[in-house]
């Protein structure tokens, strides 16, 4: 991507607030945020968005670059069940008969989660003793690829387990000296079968090399509860407070409402964050009672066309209508609320800098045809314009860089 421009000024933009600003942009970020009663300056850099809606550049908090089979001929899911522990063995059984680099199917999806508004992710990078860190080499050159365009943090996933894929935590403390952001786990008790051993492993890599935590927590009911609370237990004595994740957690949407309240309070204190894709066939977690409880909640689009599932597109405003949809959300705040899981909320728990509409953030929007925000998450207009440092790099659905 070039350089952006030294000035540009964005007029006639509706912000999430319903006012209308003309956004001088300076160098890449926000200079001044002026308003539009005025008619617009005769100046040579004026972009005219004509009253459209200016969003924030959405934020996917769970990827799998590694694994989408976007841009390949259709191969049908090849699960012979629905335990987490099936879709493992099927995916092995894909990924050995790939002749295509993940590097060149996980660039496709990246353009195109980007002509959709998605500027920064954070990507899951499956390691074991089989991939060894070929997934994470893969990922690294996308990363690099696409450098001045998104940011992609990385956690290193122990897709197939620790402790029944020997080798593997030596490998997740290698990965993360090769470049990943943040080590990972899956299902402590239902794929590795000890709490204890699963999690002295991550959060002694994670001592060690001073990164964040994401676990995978497909575990249900009373079980996955004990797992979240140890969870919680780990980050506090490591001091990992605010820069641990936990993926998924469908235990909270699988027990009584006070269960989960006592449990948020917990992962509160703890500063455990909760991320949630709206899936389709497991309990969501109650996104409201959590938040009510202090609990951070983001959204992620998980699978995208993968051994896991043929569903998914990787644009994050249409997966703010599916966290919706299934939370049953129907008032306008609760669809603001949906859509600052993929904006505002994921960008704080990515720590991504500068983000947001307001003086100093940097200058990347996302333009869409529709009346608020709440509208937008209901209709999921197409982006008009993807605009990157004052610089547009996609119109219509369509990439321009």
């Amino acid at each position: 991507m070039s350089p952006p421009p030294d000035t540009v000024l964005i007029a006639n933009a509706v912000l999430a607030d319903g006012t209308t600003r003309h956004i001088d942009v300076e160098r890449g970020r926000i200079a001044a945020l002026l308003p539009a009663e005025a008619d617009v300056p005769a100046r040579d850099d004026v972009l005219d968005v004509a009253g459209a809606l200016l969003l924030p550049p959405l934020v996917d908090g769970h990827i799998h670059l590694d694994k989408t089979l976007l841009g390949l001929p259709w191969i049908a899911n090849q699960s012979a069940g629905n335990r987490v522990a099936d879709r493992i063995e099927a995916e092995r059984r894909v990924r050995a008969a790939r002749t295509v680099p993940e590097a060149e199917t996980g660039s496709s999806l990246v353009r195109q989660v980007m002509a959709s508004g998605t500027l920064h992710m954070r990507s899951h990078v499956d390691i074991d003793n089989q991939l060894g860190l070929g997934n994470l080499h893969e990922v690294l050159k996308i990363r690099e690829r696409f450098r001045d365009l998104v940011t992609i943090q990385i956690v290193a996933f122990p897709q197939s387990g620790i402790l029944r894929s020997p080798g593997t935590a030596e490998l997740l403390d290698a990965a993360i000296a090769e470049g990943a952001d943040l080590v990972g786990g899956l299902d402590p008790v239902g794929i590795d079968g000890d709490l204890d051993g699963h999690l002295d492993a991550i959060f002694t890599i994670a001592g060690r090399r001073d990164v964040g935590v994401d676990i995978h927590l497909h575990d249900g009911g009373e079980g996955g509860i004990t797992q979240l609370l140890a969870i919680a237990a780990r980050a506090t004595t490591a001091g990992l407070q605010g820069r641990t994740t936990v993926s998924h957690a469908f235990a909270l949407g699988s027990v009584d409402a006070d269960t989960a309240a006592r449990t948020a309070d917990v992962l509160a204190k703890a500063g455990i964050a909760i991320m949630s894709h709206g899936p389709g066939g497991a309990p969501i977690p109650p996104l409201s009672l959590l938040h009510r409880h202090g609990v951070r909640v983001f959204g992620g689009s998980d699978n995208i066309r993968d051994a896991w599932s043929p569903f998914g597109n990787g644009d994050m405003l249409e997966r703010a209508t599916m966290i919706a949809y299934r939370a049953n959300f129907r008032h306008d705040h609760e669809l603001q609320f949906a859509f600052d899981m993929v904006t505002g909320a994921a960008a704080h728990v990515l720590g991504i800098e500068d983000y947001g509409i307001a003086i100093g953030a940097a200058a990347d929007f996302v333009a869409v045809d529709a009346g608020s925000v709440a509208e937008a998450v209901a209709t999921r207009p197409r982006r008009k314009l993807v605009i990157k440092g004052g610089k547009i790099v996609a119109r219509d659905g369509v990439l321009a860089v």
